[in-house]
C-alpha cells in the first residue's frame, strides 16, 4: 500500500508540474504597438452621421411595405455629402440602392481590399419605449441616438468619412480599395450584398482582404479580463430555421381528445429546446482562448493553457454563462412562431411552429435537422427548412496581412486594448463574399458594454460621439496602413 501511494504521489506531483508549466509558460501573444496621437473630427462629420440617421431606410420582411423614397433620399445624401467620393472613385448602384465605390490604387499589382456595411436598418417596434425619436438624429449629452448608430451606418458613414478625409488631403493609396454597401442586409442581402459580390467575381477580383461589421470592442464582458477587449470576427454561424407542424383531428373544445394538434407540438418544441446540440471548441473559439487567454487570471488562465484537460469544464462555464456565452460553443435554439386555433372553443386540427437555429462552424443545416428529427421522434410532427437558410462560414485565417492590419489599427487607435479572433454569432454582408477572398474579418470600432449591449436591434440605440469620432480615426488608420505587404 504504501509503495502504491509513493508512486501516486509521483505521478501526481508530475501531473501538477505538468499543469504549472503549460500555466506559466502560456505567455501574451499581443502585438505591442504605440498609439498614434488623435486626429481633430470636425462637428460637420457628426451632423452628416445625424443627417443619415434621419433617413428611414428600413427593410421589412414583407417586401411590399419597402419605402423606396427613403432609399432614393439615401442616394442623395451620399452624393451631396461626400462629394470627393461620388467624384473621385468609380461608382456604381446594384438594384438601385447598394453601392460600389473603387478607389483606384497606385500599385496595380498589390490585390484590392473591400471596406462595408450596409445602409438598412431593422423597424422600430416599440418607438413608444424610446427616450427619443428612433429617426430624429438627436445628439445629447455627447451621446448620438437613433436607429443605425450601431447598426450600422455607423459604420458606413465612419468608412465614407475617413474616404473623403484622406481624398481632401490629396491622398491615393497603394492598392485599390473598393467600398461596398448594401441596402438589404436585414433581410438577407440578396439584391444588395449578393449582387455586388457577384459584380466583382465577374471582375476577376481577388482582395487580400475584406472587412465588415461584426464584433467591436467589449467593456467587462468577459470575465477575468479587466483591460477592454477588441473581437476581430474570424467566422460566423450559420443559421436556419425549421418548421415544424402537425395535422391532427380536431373538434369542439367540450370533449378534447386524450392529445391533439398543440399537444403534441407544445411537446415537440419542449423537447427540441430542452435538448441542445452538443457544446464544442471551435475554431474561432480556440483562437479566442490562445490571444485573451494569457492576460487572465490564475485559475481561467491555467484551464485555457491546459484545454485538453479542462474542455469539459470550459464548455460548461460559457454554456452556464447563457446568452452570448452559450451561442460561442454550440448550436443554439430558438423558438420564434408558434401558431396555432381560430377559434377559443374549437380544437384546431393543424399547429405550427418555428425554431430558429444559428449554426456553429463544424455543423451544417442538414445536421440540425436531423438533431431535431431524432430528437422530437414522433412521427406525427413533420420537420422541414423554412425561409432563406446560410451555413457557417469557413474560418478565416489569424496568420494573414489583413488580419495584421486590423489589428495593428486597432492597438494604434484604441491605447491599452487588448485583441483576439473569434465568433461572429449572427451573420452579416460578408458571408456572400467567399469568393472575392479567404480572408474576412467583421469588426467594428466601438464599444459595447452592459449599458448598450441590448440596444442591438432593440431600444434606444446609440452610440457615443467619442466612438463614432473613433473610429474615422480608425478607418482612416486602416487605409493608410493597407498601403503594402
Amino acid at each position: 500500500m504504501k509503495k502504491f501511494l509513493k508512486v501516486f504521489s509521483v505521478l501526481l506531483l508530475i501531473f501538477v508540474a505538468y499543469i504549472l508549466f503549460k500555466t506559466f509558460t502560456f505567455s501574451s501573444k499581443q502585438l505591442e504597438v504605440e498609439p498614434i496621437a488623435k486626429i481633430y473630427i470636425p462637428e460637420a462629420s457628426i451632423q452628416r452621421l445625424t443627417e443619415a440617421l434621419k433617413i428611414k431606410t428600413i427593410s421589412h420582411e414583407d417586401a411590399a411595405n419597402f419605402d423606396s423614397t427613403a432609399f432614393e433620399a439615401f442616394n442623395v445624401f451620399l452624393k451631396n455629402s461626400y462629394p470627393l467620393t461620388d467624384s473621385i472613385l468609380a461608382h456604381k448602384t446594384f438594384n438601385n440602392y447598394s453601392h460600389l465605390f473603387g478607389w483606384k490604387g497606385k500599385n496595380t499589382s498589390l490585390k484590392p481590399i473591400v471596406l462595408m456595411g450596409h445602409i438598412d436598418v431593422v423597424p422600430i417596434a416599440s418607438p413608444e419605449k424610446w427616450s427619443v425619436d428612433p429617426f430624429g438624429g438627436i445628439v445629447k449629452e455627447g451621446v448620438i441616438w437613433g436607429r443605425g448608430t450601431i447598426d450600422d451606418k455607423f459604420s458606413v458613414i465612419g468608412i465614407l468619412e475617413a474616404v473623403e478625409m484622406l481624398l481632401s488631403e490629396g491622398f491615393q493609396p497603394e492598392r485599390t480599395i473598393y467600398l461596398a454597401f448594401g441596402h438589404d442586409e436585414e433581410v438577407g442581402g440578396a439584391l444588395g450584398a449578393v449582387t455586388i459580390a457577384k459584380h466583382l467575381e465577374n471582375e476577376g477580383i481577388q482582395a487580400e482582404y475584406v472587412l465588415d461589421e461584426g464584433y467591436a470592442i467589449t467593456q467587462k464582458l468577459v470575465p477575468g479580463v479587466a483591460p477592454d477587449v477588441a473581437f476581430i470576427g474570424v467566422a460566423e454561424k450559420g443559421s436556419t430555421t425549421i418548421q415544424l407542424t402537425v395535422d391532427m383531428e380536431g373538434g369542439h373544445s367540450s370533449r378534447p381528445d386524450a392529445e391533439t394538434a398543440i399537444d403534441v407540438l407544445a411537446k415537440a418544441v419542449v423537447k427540441v429546446k430542452s435538448n441542445p446540440s452538443k457544446g464544442t471548441i471551435s475554431e474561432p473559439m480556440q483562437g479566442f482562448i490562445s490571444q485573451i487567454g494569457p492576460e487572465m487570471g490564475f485559475v481561467s488562465k491555467m484551464a485555457f493553457a491546459n484545454l485538453s484537460l479542462f474542455k469539459p469544464l470550459v464548455i460548461s462555464t460559457y454554456e452556464n454563462a447563457g446568452g452570448a456565452g452559450n451561442a460561442l460553443i454550440r448550436t443554439t435554439t430558438a423558438p420564434t412562431i408558434f401558431n396555432a386555433g381560430i377559434k377559443e372553443n374549437i380544437i384546431p386540427t393543424q399547429a405550427r411552429a418555428l425554431i430558429n437555429f444559428r449554426i456553429i462552424p463544424g455543423e451544417t443545416s442538414e445536421d440540425v435537422l436531423n438533431h431535431v428529427n431524432q430528437t422530437i421522434d414522433d412521427a406525427r410532427v413533420k420537420a422541414i427548412f423554412f425561409g432563406f437558410n446560410s451555413e457557417p462560414s469557413p474560418v478565416s485565417p489569424i496568420e494573414t496581412f489583413g488580419y495584421n492590419v486590423i489589428n495593428k489599427s486597432i492597438k494604434e487607435v484604441f491605447n491599452g486594448v487588448l485583441t483576439a479572433p473569434n465568433l461572429v454569432i449572427a451573420a452579416t454582408d460578408s458571408r456572400h463574399f467567399g469568393a472575392i477572398s479567404p480572408n474576412i474579418y467583421r469588426f467594428v470600432p466601438y464599444h459595447i458594454n452592459d449599458d448598450n449591449i441590448s440596444t442591438f436591434h432593440g431600444i434606444d440605440e446609440r452610440i457615443s460621439v467619442e466612438d463614432y469620432e473613433n473610429a474615422i480615426r480608425f478607418y482612416k488608420q486602416l487605409i493608410l496602413n493597407s498601403k503594402g505587404q
